[in-house]
Protein backbone atom coordinates (compact mmCIF):
# COMPACT_ATOMS: atom_id res chain seq x y z
CA UNK A 1 0.00 0.00 0.00
CA UNK A 2 2.46 2.44 0.97
CA UNK A 3 4.01 1.72 -2.46
CA UNK A 4 1.35 2.31 -4.56
CA UNK A 5 1.32 5.35 -2.36
CA UNK A 6 4.13 6.25 -3.55
CA UNK A 7 4.60 5.58 -6.85
CA UNK A 8 1.37 7.54 -7.82
CA UNK A 9 3.05 10.91 -6.27
CA UNK A 10 6.26 10.12 -8.27
CA UNK A 11 3.66 9.74 -11.41
CA UNK A 12 2.19 13.46 -10.39
CA UNK A 13 5.80 14.90 -9.93
CA UNK A 14 7.67 13.72 -13.24
CA UNK A 15 4.19 14.03 -15.23
CA UNK A 16 4.38 17.76 -13.83
CA UNK A 17 8.09 18.28 -14.58
CA UNK A 18 7.79 16.47 -17.95
CA UNK A 19 5.05 19.19 -19.03
CA UNK A 20 6.56 21.86 -17.44
CA UNK A 21 10.31 21.30 -18.52
CA UNK A 22 10.58 18.91 -21.18
CA UNK A 23 13.77 20.33 -22.41
CA UNK A 24 15.18 18.98 -19.41
CA UNK A 25 14.93 15.70 -21.33
CA UNK A 26 16.15 16.32 -24.47
CA UNK A 27 19.85 14.47 -24.22
CA UNK A 28 19.82 10.73 -23.92
CA UNK A 29 21.01 10.59 -20.30
CA UNK A 30 17.73 12.31 -18.93
CA UNK A 31 15.66 10.15 -21.20
CA UNK A 32 17.07 7.01 -19.97
CA UNK A 33 16.61 7.43 -15.79
CA UNK A 34 13.11 8.75 -16.60
CA UNK A 35 12.50 5.36 -18.55
CA UNK A 36 14.26 3.26 -15.79
CA UNK A 37 12.17 4.92 -13.13
CA UNK A 38 8.84 5.17 -14.84
CA UNK A 39 9.88 0.69 -15.52
CA UNK A 40 10.57 1.13 -11.86
CA UNK A 41 6.84 2.53 -10.54
CA UNK A 42 5.40 0.26 -13.20
CA UNK A 43 6.84 -2.83 -11.36
CA UNK A 44 5.29 -1.47 -8.07
CA UNK A 45 1.78 -1.57 -9.08
CA UNK A 46 1.63 -4.19 -12.11
CA UNK A 47 -1.82 -5.03 -11.68
CA UNK A 48 -3.01 -1.37 -12.12
CA UNK A 49 -3.17 -0.83 -15.54
CA UNK A 50 -3.50 2.65 -15.19
CA UNK A 51 -0.35 3.16 -14.34
CA UNK A 52 0.79 1.87 -17.13
CA UNK A 53 -1.14 3.89 -19.64
CA UNK A 54 -0.48 7.12 -18.01
CA UNK A 55 3.12 6.89 -17.94
CA UNK A 56 3.05 5.96 -21.35
CA UNK A 57 0.31 8.90 -22.07
CA UNK A 58 3.11 10.88 -20.49
CA UNK A 59 6.64 9.57 -22.50
CA UNK A 60 4.12 10.01 -25.50
CA UNK A 61 3.54 13.48 -24.57
CA UNK A 62 7.23 14.17 -23.94
CA UNK A 63 8.13 13.03 -27.09
CA UNK A 64 5.81 14.91 -29.45
CA UNK A 65 6.69 18.40 -27.35
CA UNK A 66 10.66 17.59 -27.36
CA UNK A 67 9.89 16.96 -31.55
CA UNK A 68 7.91 19.91 -31.74
CA UNK A 69 10.34 22.09 -30.33
CA UNK A 70 13.07 20.47 -32.41
CA UNK A 71 11.01 21.22 -35.46
CA UNK A 72 10.49 24.73 -34.73
CA UNK A 73 14.53 25.43 -34.01
CA UNK A 74 15.12 24.07 -37.35
CA UNK A 75 12.70 26.65 -38.58
CA UNK A 76 14.01 29.64 -36.63
CA UNK A 77 17.36 28.27 -37.84
CA UNK A 78 16.58 28.71 -41.62
CA UNK A 79 15.12 32.58 -40.48
CA UNK A 80 18.56 33.31 -38.37
CA UNK A 81 21.15 32.66 -41.74
CA UNK A 82 21.68 35.83 -43.47
CA UNK A 83 19.86 36.57 -46.82
CA UNK A 84 20.78 38.95 -49.50
CA UNK A 85 19.92 42.59 -49.69
CA UNK A 86 16.36 42.99 -49.88
CA UNK A 87 16.79 46.17 -51.82
CA UNK A 88 18.78 44.77 -54.41
CA UNK A 89 15.28 42.51 -54.74
CA UNK A 90 13.16 45.16 -55.21
CA UNK A 91 15.08 47.08 -57.35
CA UNK A 92 15.08 44.12 -60.10
CA UNK A 93 11.72 43.67 -59.75
CA UNK A 94 9.82 45.05 -61.94
CA UNK A 95 7.69 48.08 -60.26
CA UNK A 96 3.94 46.38 -60.81
CA UNK A 97 5.08 43.10 -59.11
CA UNK A 98 5.68 45.50 -55.86
CA UNK A 99 2.74 44.60 -53.94
CA UNK A 100 1.92 46.70 -51.03
CA UNK A 101 0.40 45.58 -47.80
CA UNK A 102 -2.71 47.09 -48.95
CA UNK A 103 -3.22 45.65 -52.30
CA UNK A 104 -2.73 41.64 -50.19
CA UNK A 105 -4.92 43.01 -47.24
CA UNK A 106 -7.39 46.17 -46.75
CA UNK A 107 -9.42 45.22 -44.04
CA UNK A 108 -7.56 46.06 -40.40
CA UNK A 109 -9.74 44.10 -39.02
CA UNK A 110 -8.65 40.80 -40.45
CA UNK A 111 -4.53 42.01 -40.81
CA UNK A 112 -4.84 42.33 -36.48
CA UNK A 113 -6.71 39.15 -36.63
CA UNK A 114 -3.74 37.54 -38.16
CA UNK A 115 -1.09 39.23 -36.30
CA UNK A 116 -2.40 37.64 -33.07
CA UNK A 117 -2.30 34.26 -34.59
CA UNK A 118 1.52 35.10 -34.71
CA UNK A 119 1.74 36.17 -31.77
CA UNK A 120 0.13 33.81 -30.32
CA UNK A 121 2.41 31.25 -32.20
CA UNK A 122 5.33 32.60 -30.41
CA UNK A 123 4.12 32.84 -27.00
CA UNK A 124 2.78 29.62 -26.96
CA UNK A 125 6.65 28.30 -27.26
CA UNK A 126 7.90 30.05 -24.42
CA UNK A 127 8.29 27.88 -21.62
CA UNK A 128 9.55 28.48 -18.06
CA UNK A 129 12.65 27.40 -18.97
CA UNK A 130 12.97 29.84 -21.10
CA UNK A 131 12.58 32.46 -18.92
CA UNK A 132 14.50 30.25 -16.01
CA UNK A 133 17.34 30.64 -18.42
CA UNK A 134 17.44 34.45 -18.68
CA UNK A 135 17.91 34.34 -14.70
CA UNK A 136 20.59 31.63 -14.86
CA UNK A 137 22.51 34.05 -16.80
CA UNK A 138 22.11 36.95 -15.45
CA UNK A 139 23.54 35.73 -11.98
CA UNK A 140 26.44 34.30 -13.93
CA UNK A 141 27.08 37.78 -14.90
CA UNK A 142 26.79 38.93 -11.81
CA UNK A 143 28.97 36.20 -10.18
CA UNK A 144 31.34 36.51 -13.20
CA UNK A 145 31.08 32.92 -14.20
CA UNK A 146 31.26 31.49 -17.63
CA UNK A 147 27.74 29.52 -18.13
CA UNK A 148 28.64 27.45 -21.20
CA UNK A 149 26.76 24.27 -19.70
CA UNK A 150 23.37 26.58 -20.37
CA UNK A 151 21.23 25.42 -22.97
CA UNK A 152 20.39 27.40 -26.07
CA UNK A 153 16.89 28.44 -26.24
CA UNK A 154 15.66 31.48 -28.78
CA UNK A 155 12.13 31.23 -28.34
CA UNK A 156 11.74 34.74 -25.94
CA UNK A 157 14.83 36.36 -28.70
CA UNK A 158 11.75 35.11 -31.60
CA UNK A 159 9.34 36.42 -29.71
CA UNK A 160 11.36 40.22 -29.72
CA UNK A 161 12.55 39.65 -33.15
CA UNK A 162 9.19 39.45 -34.24
CA UNK A 163 8.41 42.77 -32.35
CA UNK A 164 11.37 44.46 -34.25
CA UNK A 165 10.09 43.35 -37.90
CA UNK A 166 6.60 44.08 -37.47
CA UNK A 167 7.96 47.83 -36.36
CA UNK A 168 10.31 47.98 -39.60
CA UNK A 169 7.28 46.16 -41.44
CA UNK A 170 4.82 49.45 -40.92
CA UNK A 171 7.95 51.87 -41.46
CA UNK A 172 8.56 50.44 -44.67
CA UNK A 173 5.05 49.96 -46.12
CA UNK A 174 4.44 53.73 -45.49
CA UNK A 175 8.31 55.11 -46.56
CA UNK A 176 7.98 53.19 -49.76
CA UNK A 177 4.97 54.99 -50.84
CA UNK A 178 5.71 58.11 -53.07
CA UNK A 179 2.62 60.13 -53.24
CA UNK A 180 1.83 62.07 -49.84
CA UNK A 181 -2.27 61.22 -50.35
CA UNK A 182 -1.54 56.87 -50.39
CA UNK A 183 0.97 57.63 -47.93
CA UNK A 184 -1.53 59.34 -45.72
CA UNK A 185 -3.82 56.34 -46.49
CA UNK A 186 -1.16 54.02 -45.70
CA UNK A 187 -0.55 55.53 -42.24
CA UNK A 188 -4.14 56.44 -40.87
CA UNK A 189 -4.95 51.87 -42.38
CA UNK A 190 -1.65 50.76 -39.74
CA UNK A 191 -3.36 53.28 -36.99
CA UNK A 192 -6.99 51.44 -37.81
CA UNK A 193 -4.77 48.03 -37.35
CA UNK A 194 -3.54 49.24 -34.28
CA UNK A 195 -6.49 50.20 -32.69
CA UNK A 196 -7.96 46.95 -33.98
CA UNK A 197 -5.33 45.11 -32.16
CA UNK A 198 -6.09 47.00 -28.82
CA UNK A 199 -9.65 46.04 -29.21
CA UNK A 200 -8.00 42.21 -29.61
CA UNK A 201 -6.10 42.75 -26.61
CA UNK A 202 -3.06 41.91 -28.80
CA UNK A 203 -0.97 45.28 -27.07
CA UNK A 204 2.14 43.59 -28.56
CA UNK A 205 1.36 44.42 -31.91
CA UNK A 206 -0.22 47.76 -31.01
CA UNK A 207 3.22 49.11 -29.35
CA UNK A 208 5.20 47.26 -32.30
CA UNK A 209 2.86 49.29 -34.86
CA UNK A 210 3.26 52.50 -33.12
Amino acid sequence: AKLKSFAAKIIQLLKEWTETFPYDFQDEKSMKELKEIAHRITQCDEENGTVKKIISQMTQNLLMALSARSQYQEIREKFRQPVTDKGTILKTKPQSSQKDILSVCCDPLILAQQLTYIELERVSNIYPEDLMQIVNHMDSLDNHKCRGDVTKTYNLEAYDNWFNCLSMLVATEICRVVKKKQRTRMVEFFIDVARECFNIGNFNSMMAII
